[in-house]
């Protein structure tokens, strides 16, 4: 992998970085709102809905931020032996 390259995945990952940390305040103040508009209207506690399901794809795409390794050329490699 030369510079050229070593640049472009530090640029990808940089901007997987600010996309998560944009969706993540995202989350958090819509859901905020959601709690404090279910907060005046009382009874059932709907807001649970939202914030599970948005909430699992927030975590994946934190997971896939932060914890997924990138691609190596080993892999690409096992990969094409394994289909010979």
């Amino acid at each position: 992998m030369d510079d050229t390259e070593r640049r472009q995945a530090a640029i990808k990952r940089v901007k997987a970085k600010r996309d998560f940390s944009t969706s993540l305040a995202v989350y958090v103040l819509v859901n905020a709102f959601l709690v404090f508009i279910w907060s005046f209207s009382g009874g059932y506690f709907w807001p649970i809905w939202p914030i599970l399901g948005w909430g699992l794809g927030v975590a994946l795409q934190g997971w896939n931020t932060y914890f997924r390794r990138p691609i190596t050329e080993d892999d690409i490699r096992r990969e094409i032996a394994g289909r010979q």
